[in-house]
């Protein structure tokens, strides 16, 4: 027993050495090693045992069977079923292979640890082999008879892709993956030396090595470069878990920043489907074969000899990058159609149960392929429901996973900080689900703030029990439906914000919950002002929920409104300008809450946030796919006045190009008719461009209702237009048609009056009309400038801030302090059109000028047409806001106006001297005294004395002074009396620095006499 804890102790300091705060397991997965010549032939072991288990702490305790897992990368730390605390561990990056003493059978399964994707309903065993070999899987147990005999159909002809050994693995074609292990450049090799071992350990862990030899996990080595040392873990039973450390060769690799799937996309594009099968990888990474050359860099050493892997081993830093990259490559066209692949777990699905079998097909072709082999032990087949990452989605939507609810809601309460993280943490991975979360959980926030005490209190107890009652029911959340628009309900508070994402469910007015958003604003975030935080939360919520609002149009609801705010703003500084350039690619309308039909669900807003993280404005990276269906949009409108009749019609494709139609009715409409056959203009044209989906746009409430039938119609000739628009409808995959205001319909107002008010020849055709805009008249400053063919930049007062912004190149022979200089100015200016302009405090851009530009400047706006001869310095504000600038602007523009000769010959003269104004901060005399100590002076006058006491009357500056050997309140109070009150009299107030002189006796004289001190 004293060697056992020996032993855990010094694996304990072991850890702490590699700094890990803890040991993360991931799920077991078998190796596989291609067949190898000239191996020596050890003993032969068959078929080794994996398993996996371990204890909440990290260290494994299995007590019954050896186990297989690693501690490596966060890819797959974010599969981990147990998450556990916000602040996700270090990991050690180990290999690790563990087999059974008692060997298997060839067609024997093996014991693995759950998967990120399993059924949650009963399936049934089927036996798709023969009676002599036995091989069985799981279908579910809701299929017909006719259903369940075309799945064992399909699965016998498939039998090949499942994996029931290691001998039934191929291993992936190399053409599509092979894991290398590129190393910086600077790197050096790392030996490390062999540790010390107990001659039973070592023995053990001999046993351990022969058993990966038997398996072809590994191969002997001669002189490697790299090398690791084991690290060895002892188990209940009296075996050890031999694990690879491989620190030291991760450390000198650079990240693999090939993407996982974003989770939100994965879930919502499996849900809402009507039938699945969720499968497995047989042995995970060990699928993957190691690169030839990179071979020797994984080896490792132990008392019987060196060794290496053949094939991609657990722990190596970019190993859940490659499968992931292998995945994909096999995959590409399926996935996000038919499949979704998150690592080595796969997902087929299907809105329809009867095209099941086929989407199964195209997905067994494709890894027959390419060799890639599944496990039939973690496979089913044909349910209806499963979980996903923590979720369970189904075609009703997105559930909570019932283990992660009963997880939170069997926990003690928290005890230490580290516990109430963990907690925190649990809530966070399900926080899509849950509204209020600040209002519930705002106890426990306090908790984790500086500077108080953690002390776990009834009001902690009551938020904590809240919390668990809430997710006794949480709502069921559904993907949004394409084509469709949403609303985005949005609140902002003095400390957070909340969102709600829904929609309407189809054929209902019912709004449908898609997701609950919450952020705590940062300190500085407070300060700003409500419209300010309005769009800060509004930028959030595009960030987090940015694959729903790209394909939708979207309705936002909020107090205030920071699109208009944003958009309308007349001068944008710099945040405000990236916050416009962001919002501008998404389709967000501000709408007021009575406007949009449904409910209110204000009160079901997210209220509060999890954790305060800074709002990231930079320009974000195109990693998230835009899974939504591409539109064609289509606005008309039309026209009937006494000038005649037109159409007008705007059709807009997927790729934002505009089409405009003008036609002229020449024939007698009404208005009414007039909208009808511009909208049938519009639906033709849409069809003869190939538009499948269609969302038709009108300012006309009375057509959009009547052709969607919320209204009657009673006329007998709309009847007739009504009938005919809806022949075409039946030609669209799906077609919405919806209401515009008519200021937002101005486009086709403009088309449609174009064809009422243009005449022209019949035999005329017009095919284009270009419409475009000019943000400056023809002639202006800057025309007249360029025409000049002033001289070149090179000798301008700005040239070495443009060259530097240009080339990022010094003057030469420049000092650092003008290098520093430089760098420093060049961040208030940028260069635009090869033209250098400075950015103003209010956020205008203003050109730099220099030379003969700055008197035709000056000239112009001096004593131009509209020169109103103003004085220099106003000249000078006038310049910069036109958009000018230089250097010595203002007393170029004082000495300009002092050379006029108009200004000269007509101004005013003004013959008073200049004086300054003074502030009386005195009304009267003697009325406020100012004191204050000179002192100590060294060396000390001839008469001993070292301080001065010194008061000043503020009205006339009179000064009275004292000096003094040694000062103090006594000798204060009685030159406050002799030197100001008797001389002067009784002052209204004395002012001093409140010290510790002028405290006590000085402060009972002053309220004796009621004079202020302050």
């Amino acid at each position: 027993m004293k060697e056992i804890l020996i032993q855990w102790r010094l694996l304990y300091r072991l850890m702490q050495g590699l700094s890990a705060k803890a040991i993360v397991h991931l799920k077991n997965k078998e190796a596989y090693v291609p067949p190898v010549l000239g191996d020596p032939t050890p003993k032969h072991l068959s078929n080794p045992h994996l398993t996996h288990s371990s204890t909440s702490e990290g260290y494994e305790t299995d007590s019954s069977s050896s186990s297989q897992s690693s501690l490596h990368t966060q890819s797959d730390y974010s599969k981990n079923e147990d998450l556990e605390c916000v602040n996700k561990p270090k990991y050690i990056c180990m290999q690790e292979v563990n087999f059974d003493h008692n060997a298997l059978s060839d067609n024997e399964s093996f014991d693995e640890p759950k998967s990120c994707m399993m059924p949650i309903e009963e399936s049934i065993v089927v036996n798709i082999g023969t009676d002599s070999s036995v091989k069985e899987v799981k279908i579910g147990s809701s299929l017909s008879p006719e259903e369940q005999t075309a799945f064992i159909a399909l699965l016998r002809e498939y039998v090949d892709v499942f994996a029931w050994s290691y001998a039934d693995m191929p291993g992936v074609d190399r053409n599509i993956a092979e894991h290398r292990i590129p190393l910086y450049p600077n790197s050096k090799p790392k030996q490390q030396k062999l540790r010390r071992m107990k001659p039973e350990v070592s023995l053990k862990v001999k046993e351990e090595i022969q058993k990966q030899l038997d398996a072809n996990f590994i191969k002997p080595i001669k002189h490697p470069e790299w090398l690791a040392n084991v690290v060895v873990v002892p188990k209940k039973d009296g075996r050890v878990r031999v694990c690879i450390d491989f620190r030291d060769l991760n450390a000198a690799s650079p990240k693999d920043y090939f993407p996982l799937p974003h989770i939100d996309i994965l879930v919502d594009s499996t849900a809402g489907h009507a039938m699945f099968s969720f499968m497995d990888g047989f042995s995970g990474y060990n699928q993957i074969l190691m690169a030839e050359d990179d071979m020797p860099k994984t080896s490792f050493i132990t008392p019987w000899g060196t060794f290496c892997y053949r094939a991609m081993p657990f722990g190596l830093k970019n190993a859940g990058a490659t499968y992931q990259r292998a995945a994909t490559t096999i995959l590409h066209d399926l996935i996000h159609d038919t499949v979704e692949v998150y690592v080595d777990d796969m997902i087929v699905k299907s809105h329809d149960r009867g095209e099941h079998i086929s989407s199964s097909k195209s997905f067994f072709d494709r890894i027959r392929k390419y060799n890639l082999r599944l496990n039939p032990q973690k496979c089913v087949f044909g349910v209806t429901s499963g979980k996903l990452l923590g979720f369970i989605v189904s075609k009703d939507g997105i559930k909570v996973d019932s283990d992660k609810v009963k997880a939170i809601q069997e926990l003690p309460p928290p005890r230490t900080e580290k516990e109430i993280r963990g907690f925190l943490g649990r809530i966070q991975y399900i926080s899509r689900f849950i509204s209020q979360l600040s209002t519930r959980c705002e106890p426990i926030f306090k908790l984790l703030r500086k500077n108080v005490p953690k002390k776990w209190n009834e009001e902690c107890q009551a938020s904590f029990d809240s919390m668990k009652e809430y997710l006794s029911n949480p709502p069921v959340l559904m993907p949004p439906k394409p084509g469709e628009p949403l609303i985005l309900y949005l609140t902002v508070t003095e400390t957070a914000m909340g969102a709600l994402l829904a929609q309407y469910q189809e054929g209902t007015k019912r709004e449908i919950a898609i997701y609950y958003l919450s952020k705590k604003f940062l300190d500085y975030e407070t300060r700003y002002n409500p419209l300010e935080k309005a769009c800060i939360a509004l930028i959030y919520a595009t960030k987090k929920l940015r694959h729903y609002l790209q394909a939708h149009t979207t309705f936002l609801i909020s107090r205030l409104d920071p699109i208009k705010y944003i958009f309308e703003k007349p001068i944008l500084t710099e945040r405000f300008a990236r916050w416009h350039a962001m919002l501008s690619e998404f389709d967000i309308q501000c709408v007021n809450q009575k406007s949009v039909k449904g409910r209110a669900i204000s009160e079901a807003l997210a209220d509060g946030p999890i954790s305060g993280d800074e709002v990231d404005d930079d320009f974000p990276d195109e990693h998230l796919l835009n899974i939504g269906i591409s539109r064609w949009k289509m606005y008309f409108d039309g026209a009937s006045n006494r000038r005649g009749n037109g159409a007008g019609v705007l059709l807009v494709d997927p790729y934002g190009t505009h089409i405009p139609f003008a036609v002229k009715l020449s024939f007698s409409t009404t208005n009414n008719t007039a909208e009808y056959e511009a909208c049938i203009y519009g639906v033709k044209a849409a069809l003869a461009a190939g538009a499948k989906y269609l969302t038709v746009y009108g300012d006309s409430n009375l057509i959009i209702s009547q052709t969607i039938g919320v209204w009657r119609v009673r006329d007998e000739r709309l009847q007739m237009y009504t009938e005919y628009l809806q022949q075409f409808i039946p030609y669209f995959e799906d077609i919405n048609f919806k209401h515009l205001p008519r200021e937002q319909n101005s486009f086709t107002d403009a088309l449609a009056n174009l064809a009422v008010n243009l005449t022209w020849e019949n035999n005329v055709k017009i095919r284009v009309v270009t419409i475009e805009e000019n943000d400056s008249p023809v002639v202006n400053l800057e025309h007249m400038i360029a025409a000049l063919n002033l001289q070149d930049d090179k000798d301008a007062w700005y040239a070495d801030i443009k060259k530097f912004l240009i080339t990022g190149q010094y003057p030469e022979e420049s000092h650092k302090k003008d290098q520093l200089a430089i760098r420093r100015l060049a961040a208030h200016f940028v260069i635009l059109k090869d033209r250098l302009y400075r950015k103003g405090f209010d956020g205008t851009l203003q050109l730099c000028i220099d030379g003969e530009e700055i008197q035709k400047i000056m000239g112009e706006i001096h004593g131009g047409e509209c020169g109103p001869h103003m004085n220099g310095r106003m000249l000078a504000r006038k310049i910069l806001r036109a958009g000018y600038y230089w250097t010595t602007l203002e007393s170029d523009c004082v000495h300009f106006v002092r050379t006029c000769k108009k200004c000269q010959f007509f101004t005013n003269l003004n013959h008073m001297p200049p004086t300054s104004l003074h502030n009386l901060t005195s009304p009267w005399p003697f009325s406020s005294w100012g004191i204050d100590i000179i002192g100590q002076i060294h060396p000390k006058a001839s008469n001993g004395h070292q301080y001065i006491l010194v008061a000043i009357d503020y009205f006339s500056k009179w000064i009275e002074a004292a000096s003094y050997a040694k000062l103090g309140e006594k000798q204060v109070s009685k030159f406050v009396i002799n030197n100001i009150i008797c001389r002067y009299g009784v002052p209204f107030e004395i002012i001093s620095d409140n010290g510790s002189h002028f405290e006590g006796h000085l402060k009972e004289t002053l309220e004796k006499y009621k004079v202020r001190h302050h």
